[in-house]
């Protein structure tokens, strides 16, 4: 095997590789386009994957901002001899939308609506428009695209029309194919075409004669080949593969078809005219629960003949494996009774909610009938159906989020067996596992006998791509065996191309390759797709490579060993692409403003990965290129709770910095904010002087030029700091009834915000506990979580301050004291970079004594331990914000449970992304721009929408500054807020 070092340095060989026709080719692009054009090797890595197993890196990157700029990009291409590859979303499982040619990202900005007509249920939209907006836009015409797969929040119909998607509402539904009416597009030559269905005046083509020409001749291949389509293209729903010329066998042909699943081999999308559906009613949902594997694949077809929207599986390693995932747990807790081997989510929709009903108390009887009495939980509360949608559409990532090399590897995930064979033929593939070692997990499109297995496979050996060589070539046995197909949903790319053969016959394929010929015969669209394939698995264009190893950090500033390894934790991202979401939870704020593949979590996990192996050149780890990369991300956290692999990319940027500063030193801004604890009482007794700043004119002005902190921004105010009055108290002192507390001040509410600390010692003395002031060791200045200094990966003097608290407090903890803080970015860091700094029982003892106010208070008060009386508030209105932390943690409920207490309050919970300010990212003159358009997202909207004599509620320092600085309002801590309800 080749050594790491040199498997490196031959691919940060092929990455940093620029030849003349490289810088040629991207000085025609740059001069011919507006929209962006990148060839460094940061870029093209991050576009050298998708959502498989595979890596292959492009020449370059363009990102049209319009469609003149597309048609440019293929104009210039075909000049040069460059092969292209069109991308959506990048959540391709089977290597769709990667190559050595050049990508063209239809995402970023080819996003528009160009025709709607609601009457006709039509709608022209641009390639890279995302299916999750598309709905939100026609949801108030009553109307949807029902063709949704579980990564709709993400994939773009242009994605989709390539790779023929389908959903797990296709029985009734059905495909891509059944729901595109026409696609407009390029030939690879840059020549425009229209292709719908053959009838009219214009016979469903527009274009040259050459465009007709070609349709007809395409129709006359599919008829001559009439009786071979017939014998070897596979009689079940969900068949992808290969080149749809059974559909131009229909009465009226559609050439539209031809293109849809074509992976972007024949043509590419200029927009795509797409049929809509009306938007059912209401929906209901029957968790049917069994007790073995084999008992719901042989019911299945049963619950099929009730005539479901849906039947989706949800296996024991999902069930297991989510129920360790805070995003998941409460839902799969409400759904399960018992301990289920599997369940079959079927769910119901119509327009009258008595019928649905009645279709529930079907499935509980066929149940019944098939041995199975009261194993249905019915779920017909909207909000409840989204959560468990939410469970089953994350089952990929919940399998990814197994730690270790051993992964579940995408291949053979998307078979298709008729329903009357989906026990046996689940049966035989699970014999195949065991044969070699490993296991698999299923779940997904049980209505339609299409369900996605992946084997658990070490894909960084050759004994583990030999594994996959086999398990493939035996389980596609067995699919032709029980006449399904090999593809059934997530189409062909590098992963089934080579085996079309074997499925469809060398007639066939020949069949194929005519039709890719036809439309590409220099063969320069997505090349290695569908015919002439790549080989599947050549561990040259994986993503793991022959000697794939980590070069560097040669040693880490924080501990990983809870992942075995920093890179270990990189790898957790599996592409999938989550964080590209725009609407709903928290991630990824950076992405949202910019939509850019850089400012993603996904961007930046391949970039490190890369950069850590070698990847990407010698020192990439700590290149500025890197620091680019990272420095839009706002470490709010809402990966690590929301993404469910748990990818913590601040954590990771936490250790880059602590390695890019070593190198690079430590600029003045990012010195002043770390050592603010250290400096903050000195300065808060020269307040007066230090306050200056944003009173006299131009000193504003001048500290942006000195340190870069936003002329545009008024800094925090130091006040007269809070001091507890009491004389510090000793662990002695505690005992240990629940009552004992300690206000963990933290440096912002102390210096900035005193009055916060204040009420919430007011309350906690109302509701009955003892407060003990502790004080440090040496009797000096506060104790620190040691936020500051890790947001400047300053990581050796966070680890100070760490065990600076730690070593006063635990003695209280270990009496059975609890801690309690205001702050979440800092009371929450001793719940999370705690153990990384200092991993040791104790700071984790510490860890599960430390709460947020709300926290603390809502616990008790459900529990009868105190009882709060608050004043009627006679119906004033409170919005609440919630900061990202404490809803990383799951501490934003307490939150809302405990305003919910206070009579007479209408709450109203923002849905809010992160409010952009993030620390000191808010107040540095090169993020302004993007903090404020975070902010602009959803939080100022709502807030400029608010009663003048609304209360607006935020427990972060940050998000207080700004809403201030947003929509000039003034935003409250909830434990002010909750002492002015006490004593009115």
């Amino acid at each position: 095997m080749v050594s790491g070092n040199a498997t490196a340095s031959v691919t940060a060989q092929r990455a940093a590789k620029v030849t003349s026709r490289d810088v040629a080719l991207e000085r025609k692009l740059r001069r011919a386009m507006q929209g962006e054009v990148r060839f460094d090797a940061f870029t093209r890595g991050r576009y050298a994957t998708d959502a498989s197993i595979y890596q292959i890196m492009p020449m370059g990157v363009v990102m049209p901002e319009n469609a003149e700029d597309l048609e440019a990009a293929l104009t210039i291409a075909r000049e040069e001899g460059v092969p292209v590859i069109a991308r959506g979303g990048g959540t391709s499982q089977n290597g769709q939308p990667i190559g050595e040619g050049l990508v063209i990202d239809c995402a970023r900005h080819l996003d528009r609506v160009l025709d709607y007509d609601p009457q006709a249920r039509t709608i022209r939209v641009e390639p890279g428009m995302v299916l999750e907006r598309l709905n939100a836009q026609l949801r108030a015409d009553g109307l949807f695209f029902p063709v949704e797969p579980s990564t709709a929040s993400r994939c773009t119909i242009g994605g989709m029309t390539g790779n023929n998607s389908c959903g797990a509402r296709s029985i009734r539904y059905g495909k891509m194919v059944d729901n595109v009416l026409a696609v407009d597009g390029w030939f690879h030559h840059g020549e425009a075409f229209r292709y719908g269905a053959m009838s009219g005046d214009d016979g469903g083509v527009t274009g040259s004669p050459d465009a007709r020409k070609l349709a007809t001749s395409l129709v006359g291949l599919a008829h001559a080949e009439r009786a071979e389509i017939e014998a070897r293209f596979p009689q079940v729903q969900r068949r992808v593969g290969g080149y749809n010329l059974d559909a131009l066998l229909a009465p009226v042909p559609n050439l539209a078809h031809l293109l849809v699943g074509s992976e972007g081999t024949l043509a590419i999308s200029r927009a795509v005219t797409l049929a809509l559906s009306p938007l059912p009613q209401y929906r209901v949902m029957g968790v049917c629960h069994f007790p073995s594997f084999r008992a719901a694949m042989e019911t299945t077809r049963h619950l099929v003949e009730l005539g479901p929207v849906a039947v989706e599986l949800v296996d024991r390693n999902v069930l297991e494996l989510g129920a360790d995932i805070d995003i998941f747990r409460r839902t799969l807790a409400q759904i399960t009774r018992g301990q289920p081997d599997c369940l079959l989510l079927v769910e119901f929709a119509g327009e009258s909610m008595d019928a649905l009903r009645d279709d529930l108390a079907r499935l509980d009887q066929c149940m019944a009938d098939h041995g199975y009495p009261d194993a249905v939980v019915e779920v017909i509360d909207a909000g409840a159906q989204k959560q468990v949608w939410g469970v089953r559409e994350a089952c990929l990532n919940i399998m990814m989020s197994m730690k270790g090399d051993g992964k579940p590897v995408s291949f053979i995930e998307d078979c298709a067996v008729p329903l009357t064979h989906l026990a046996d033929y689940t049966d035989r593939v699970t014999a195949i596992f065991e044969k070699h070692g490993t296991r698999g997990t299923w779940y997904a499109h049980a209505s339609v006998g299409c369900l996605h297995v992946r084997p658990i496979l070490n894909m960084k050996t050759d004994d583990g791509v030999r594994a996959m060589r086999a398990i493939a070539e035996e389980t596609f046995e067995e699919v032709r065996r029980f006449e399904g197909s090999h593809s059934g949903e997530h189409g062909d790319g590098i992963s089934r191309s080579e085996f079309h053969e074997a499925m469809f016959g060398t007639r066939m394929v020949r069949a194929f390759e005519a039709v890719k010929n036809a439309f590409d015969p220099q063969g320069r669209l997505n090349p290695g797709k569908i015919v002439r394939p790549l080989t599947f698995d050549d561990r040259d264009q994986l993503r793991y490579p022959p000697g794939y190893a980590q070069a560097a950090p040669r040693e880490t500033a924080l501990d990983w060993s809870d992942h075995g390894g920093m890179l270990a934790a990189v790898e957790m991202c599996n592409n999938n692409g989550t964080c590209r979401k725009r609407v709903g939870g928290a991630m990824c704020p950076s992405f949202r403003v910019t939509g850019s593949e850089v400012h993603v979590t996904r961007g930046r996990a391949n970039t490190l990965r890369l950069a850590m192996t070698g990847q990407l050149g010698e020192d990439a780890f700590t290149d500025p290129a890197m620091k680019a990369t990272m420095d839009l991300c706002v470490s709010c956290k809402a990966c690590r709770h929301e993404c469910p692999t748990g990818v913590d990319m601040a954590r990771m940027k936490i250790e880059f910095l602590s390695h890019y500063h070593a190198r690079h030193g430590l600029p003045l801004k990012e010195r002043l904010i770390a050592w603010l604890p250290r400096y903050a009482p000195l300065a808060s007794r020269l307040r007066g002087l230090v306050n200056l700043r944003d009173r006299v004119a131009g000193l504003a002005t001048l500290s942006e030029k000195i340190a870069g902190f936003s002329a545009r921004r008024s800094l925090p105010v130091w006040r007269k700091p809070w001091a507890e009055r009491r004389a510090p108290s000793s662990p002695q002192d505690v005992i240990g009834d629940g009552r004992d507390v300690v206000l963990f001040g933290d440096t912002f509410n102390r210096y900035f915000e005193p009055e916060n600390l204040a009420a919430a010692a007011r309350v906690l003395a109302r509701a009955g506990y003892r407060l003990h002031r502790v004080a440090p060791a040496d009797r000096g200045r506060p104790l620190c979580c040691g936020r500051t200094f890790l947001a400047a990966g300053q990581v050796d003097e966070a680890r100070l301050e760490a065990r600076r608290t730690r070593d006063a407090l635990i003695p209280f903890v270990e009496r059975g004291a609890r801690v309690i803080g205001l702050e979440p970015s800092c009371l929450l860091t001793l719940r999370d970079e705690f153990h990384a700094l200092l991993p040791h029982e104790a700071t984790q003892a510490l860890s599960d004594a430390t709460f947020l106010f709300e926290e603390a208070l809502a616990a008790d008060q459900e529990a009868g331990v105190i009882d709060l009386a608050f004043a009627d508030q006679g119906g004033r209105k409170a919005y609440l914000h919630g900061h990202c932390h404490q809803k990383s943690f799951e501490a934003f409920g307490p939150v809302e449970t405990l305003l919910r207490v206070v009579p007479g309050l209408k709450l109203e919970t923002i849905e809010s992304s992160c409010c952009g300010m993030a620390g000191a990212f808010g107040y540095d003159a090169r993020t302004i721009d993007s903090s404020l358009a975070m902010g602009e997202l959803s939080l100022f909207p709502a807030l400029r929408e608010a009663e003048p004599d609304a209360v607006i509620l935020a427990d972060g320092t940050s998000c207080r500054h700004q809403i201030g600085d947003g929509v000039a309002r003034e935003a409250i801590h909830v434990a002010r807020f909750l002492d002015q309800a006490l004593n009115e």
